[in-house]
């Protein structure tokens, strides 16, 4: 029987996506240690990015899904830890840029909350007049998971809310618009919703899963 690699396990777990930042948990830094024994039994240690977190057992879930999918794998067990506390200094340059700005790669090391890249976000596309369109396609696969692929056929599993926010991008309606729908959907002020759209937009963009 062949040993499963650590690279092996990053490259699955890179299809696992944050619903509210949509950066695998390699990228946002989430993946504190991979264990694989002789009989291939994954052992991961992992974080999240708030004690708090609404998202742990969605995310725990979408990793056991992704490395049961490994060929090989004999059993999966994920432990969440907390020390050291997760801070945006663990994103990978790449996903800080995406959050951050070039600029600003290195900042906003005290800010760990869900929308703490809002401020430092590269975003300048009209909110008012652009009409994101999604592109892809999406999938349900037979463990149930939910996977948008996009047109290089690069796959990331989301989950329902991610799913109809990219549903509602169908290029009917502006960025201000779809963020006033959500904020009427789910009962929130639009000052707490805008700036998580706004950079869900951005990801997804950069996803290719979105065109404007």
């Amino acid at each position: 029987m062949k040993k499963i690699s650590e690279q092996q396990v990053l490259e699955a777990l890179k299809q696992c996506m944050d619903p509210e930042i949509p950066l695998s948990v390699v990228d946002l830094g989430l993946i504190y240690g991979i264990d694989v024994d002789e009989e291939n039994n994954i052992k991961i240690r992992m974080t999240m990015t708030t004690p708090g977190c609404p998202l742990h057992n969605t995310l725990v879930r979408d990793v056991k899904r992704a490395l049961n999918k490994v060929e090989g794998v004999k059993d999966v067990s994920v432990e969440i830890v907390w020390d050291p506390p997760w801070t945006p200094e663990r994103m990978s340059p790449e996903a800080r840029e995406k959050v951050f700005g070039a600029r600003s790669a290195t900042m906003h090391t005290t800010q760990p909350s869900a929308g703490y890249g809002v401020r430092g976000l590269r975003f300048t596309i009209d909110i008012e007049k652009s009409r994101p369109l999604r592109q892809g396609q999406f999938i349900k696969q037979e463990d149930g998971s939910l996977v948008l692929v996009n047109d290089i056929g690069q796959g990331f599993m989301v989950n329902e809310a991610l799913l109809e926010f990219w549903n509602m991008c169908d290029g009917s309606k502006s960025i201000n618009e779809i963020i006033d729908e959500f904020s009427m959907k789910l009962r929130l002020p639009r000052i707490e919703l805008e700036g998580q759209v706004v950079n869900l937009v951005q990801q997804m963009l950069d996803a290719r899963l979105l065109k404007v």
